[in-house]
């Protein structure tokens, strides 16, 4: 695994808030925490964009990529709208996190409540190279729903669909 410093500002709401961790050694994404001053209700239906209190500096070549967790969206059906929000390397504002709650009861969000997963991840820049023609590949240009419609040949289902 490789590791990059990441300079990061504690924001005067969330001075007394832990910084992002990893929770276990193998861990991908390390939890954000709300920096709310009173308890946010998420209706269901609702959306809101909750602030993690912290301001990051990536390094160029790197993005920070706001996910949803996992137990919150299984226990509460409370997700990432975004999902995977991203925070780009040149970007100093407070990371925010945009969370709706598709289930069925209301969800507060607490002061230090982990909202969110922070995954930092190496970005590759596209140079585009104008063809006429594309290559053909084994599925071509089959779409949605092309390569899981029960037949496991490539195009046997896209036909049946058609």
């Amino acid at each position: 695994m490789t590791s990059i410093e990441v300079a990061v500002r504690r924001l005067p709401h969330a001075v007394d808030l832990d910084l992002p961790a990893y929770a276990t050694p193998e861990s991908a994404g390390m939890d954000l925490l709300a920096a709310v001053e009173a308890e946010v209700v998420l209706q269901p239906g609702e959306r809101r964009l909750v602030p993690s209190g912290l301001a990051i500096a990536l390094p160029a070549g790197y993005e920070a990529q706001v996910r949803p967790r996992s137990g919150l969206a299984l226990k509460h059906g409370v997700t990432v709208l975004n999902a995977p929000g991203t925070v780009d390397a040149d970007y100093r504002g407070e990371v925010g996190v945009i969370l709706i709650n598709l289930g069925q009861d209301p969800f507060v969000v607490t002061r230090g409540c982990r909202i969110a997963q922070l995954v930092v991840a190496a970005v590759g820049r596209a140079v585009w190279r104008p063809v006429e023609a594309l290559e053909q590949s084994v599925r071509d240009t089959g779409g949605f729903g092309s390569t899981g419609l029960g037949d496991t040949r490539i195009g046997a289902a896209k036909g049946a669909a058609e």
